[in-house]
């Protein structure tokens, strides 16, 4: 059965049952920009019925932990056991061990072979349900309901979408510097699940999801020269987007996916160009002596930010989607490189690099508000969750000879204040984050 096959299954075997409880007042995290809430103590139990039950409350948890909103309560802690989800519990229990929610569910096999997981959020404080809803899917995607189930959970207590029902695909890195192997690989936002898409042979870069999660669209050096190509996720069929006389860097879809934008070096210069994927028109945006390259869409489709070294130093530049005379918005001190606009609008992020050290950074889209994320060695290449809340790149820290060494993935939220690695089988960069996978 093929990747999309499965999907498609579980797509249409997922059904909410419970009508969801409006959140109480108590329950909800108060989140203010540029800072986060302390961690909200939530107590998960192992869901009872199936074996599956204990793995699917351990993802759960994970996710939520993952976040650096909440704070697992220990199980060791735990004064009542729940042994019947569909009751109210003790609630003077949880609020003894300093749980201020909590979450129960089961998990049961029905007569046609199918998993059935059901869950409830529980308001400690206020002894009220916030949540309850109930899923049918095939027992091997059992992985993918808890992390629905987290996204729900961490919906209803910040208020915010979540982003655990996501992928993220990178570049898998492995052999010696001289002879550097890089393949295109998949795997949920977790580090599960992970499969190649290449197999090593031609050196593959820069790759980004559409918004449909069907393609990718990057860069390989297929044939000797870098080229942009189309792969479909779920077949690993890739086309060749445009056959251009020149090198063609950093390629990104469009908000509503029908258009590719990209550097094209003609003549020894780079210009930022927009490829219509249906027609396979192309129209340049940009037409400057400097290196033009990284362009970025705005959620709206209307602007582009990009990076060019046309004041003397690379800088980020926003211009419209269509062309014309662009603005500069970054004026620290260093080179600011990798720009990408979040989902959400509110800022951009950004490489950073100064001082022989580079940082991952954000800031408003009119340059404002300026404040760095992360910085080491070597940090590069961000991107997105589809909240806009977090961000993850790749981070390369240097060996015992102070080369350049093992580099490994890695998330902050954009306080800056939630930093952890990502777990790969490998050595990975160049991550792109998927969007919500549909329901």
């Amino acid at each position: 059965m093929s990747p999309r096959t499965t999907l498609r299954t579980l797509l249409t075997a997922v059904l909410a049952l419970l009508i969801a409880l409006p959140a109480a007042a108590e329950l909800r995290l108060r989140i203010t920009p540029g800072a986060n809430p302390p961690p909200m103590p939530i107590a998960i139990t192992d869901f009872v019925g199936d074996p599956a039950g204990a793995q699917i409350s351990q993802v759960i948890a994970a996710d939520l932990e993952r976040s650096g909103l909440f704070r697992i309560v220990d199980k060791g802690a735990f004064i009542e056991k729940i042994t019947d989800p569909n009751r109210a519990p003790r609630f003077a229990d949880w609020r003894q061990i300093g749980a201020d929610a909590l979450v129960v569910g089961s998990a049961n096999m029905t007569a046609d072979g199918r998993l059935q997981v059901a869950f409830r959020l529980w308001d400690v404080a206020a002894g009220t349900q916030a949540a309850g809803l109930s899923y049918f899917t095939q027992p091997q995607h059992w992985r993918r309901v808890a992390h629905i189930i987290a996204d729900q959970i961490f919906k209803t207590i910040t208020g915010e979408e979540g982003f655990f029902d996501t992928r993220v695909v990178y570049v898998a890195e492995s052999g010696p510097g001289n002879a550097r192997v890089k393949r295109l690989a998949i795997m949920d936002q977790d580090g599960a699940n992970n499969r190649f898409l290449t197999d090593g042979r031609s050196l593959v870069l820069t790759p980004r999801f559409s918004p449909t999660l069907q393609e990718i669209v990057y860069m390989s050096y297929q044939g000797g020269s870098p080229r942009v190509y189309i792969m479909n996720v779920d077949s690993a069929r890739q086309e060749l987007l445009g056959n251009f006389p020149g090198m063609t860097f950093a390629p990104r879809f469009s908000p509503d996916g029908n258009r590719v934008v990209m550097s094209l070096e003609r003549d020894g210069n780079s210009d930022i160009y927009v490829m219509d994927v249906r027609s396979r028109s192309i129209n340049r945006l940009t037409n400057h002596p400097a290196i033009d390259t990284s362009p970025s869409f705005s959620p709206e489709g209307d602007k582009i930010v990009f990076n060019s070294d046309r004041g003397g130093s690379q800088q980020i530049y926003v211009m419209s989607a269509g062309g014309g005379e662009p603005t500069r918005v970054s004026f620290g001190t260093g080179r600011y490189t990798t720009p990408v606009w979040s989902p959400r609008g509110d800022y951009i992020a950004f490489t950073k690099q100064d001082g022989g050290s580079f940082s991952i950074g954000v800031m408003r889209p009119d340059g404002s508000g300026e404040r760095v994320l992360a910085t080491s060695y070597l940090d590069e290449g961000p991107t997105w969750a589809p909240n806009g809340r977090y961000l993850m790149f790749f981070r390369q820290a240097p060996n015992a000879r102070g080369q350049a060494g093992a580099v490994r993935l890695f998330m902050v939220d954009i306080t800056g204040q939630n930093l952890r690695p990502v777990p790969t089988a490998g050595d990975a960069s160049d991550p792109a984050w998927s969007p919500l996978i549909p329901q």
